[in-house]
């Protein structure tokens, strides 16, 4: 079945967000050691990317790394922001030229410096193209999000700027990291896992959840497809009848 071809362009949802689980496990399968699958993961990002070029999603958004992340074995954190660091890299060229946007969320000044330099350098590069605007979330979790929302709005109505009786949620959502990105109209979760892990809790609200159990290194375009056409058979009433 060719399911690109049975993909309703005209339904395409505006934001797609992706939680790429399973790496460990699949290295685990081959009697390898953890970051041989994030290793191969990359390969998995790059069909997705392009998947959503080629049909013209405008946004994906990828959780990279949680602060969750960071209680993991020293060694495996490290490995992960130099492997971060060289895909960041090797991957920018190819963002410039197919009309690629760079953007990233999280607490990103807790990132080691050399993986600072070069996502700073990555977003310099991209960040005039319009195609497409791939986001990925970095030291990264909604807790943290909407804490730190609610510290800037808290100091904001300290110093006279904001009133609390106009606080609402448009307001709201000026502070959070996705300000000007439109909410996921699609979670897509990898692995098998049933769980949404601390990623944009208020911006899916009310989107569609895609569970898939293939492992994220196995994760091809095809599979993108499958995704985007059950999200087409659904009815989205965001609470109303």
């Amino acid at each position: 079945m060719d399911f690109k071809q049975n993909i309703n362009k005209n339904k395409l949802p505006k934001h797609i967000a992706i939680i790429m689980d399973g790496n460990g496990r699949w290295a685990k399968q081959r009697g390898k050691e953890r970051i041989f699958g994030h290793e191969n993961g990359v390969k998995a990002v790059r069909e997705t990317v392009e998947a959503a070029g080629e049909l013209g999603v405008r946004n994906l958004t990828f959780y990279a790394f949680s602060t969750e992340n960071w209680c993991r074995p020293q060694k495996e954190v490290e490995t992960l922001m130099e492997l971060l660091v060289k895909a960041i890299h090797n991957e920018t060229p190819e963002l410039v030229e197919k009309g690629v946007k760079l953007a990233a969320i999280g607490d990103i000044e807790s990132l080691p410096e050399k993986c600072r330099k070069e996502l700073d350098d990555a977003l310099a590069k991209t960040k005039d193209n319009t195609r497409l605007t791939v986001t990925v979330a970095l030291s990264y979790s909604s807790q943290w999000e909407i804490l730190n929302a609610v510290k800037i709005i808290a100091r904001e109505v300290k110093d006279g700027k904001i009133n609390p009786e106009e606080i609402d949620k448009k307001m709201f959502q000026r502070f959070l990291q996705t300000h000007g990105v439109p909410d996921p109209d699609l979670l897509i979760r990898t692995s098998g896992e049933l769980r949404i892990s601390n990623f944009l809790l208020w911006q899916i609200a009310y989107s569609e959840l895609y569970f898939t159990p293939v492992l994220w290194p196995d994760f091809r375009k095809k599979h993108f497809y499958q995704a985007i056409l059950d999200y087409q058979r659904r009815e989205r009433r965001f609470g109303k009848t």
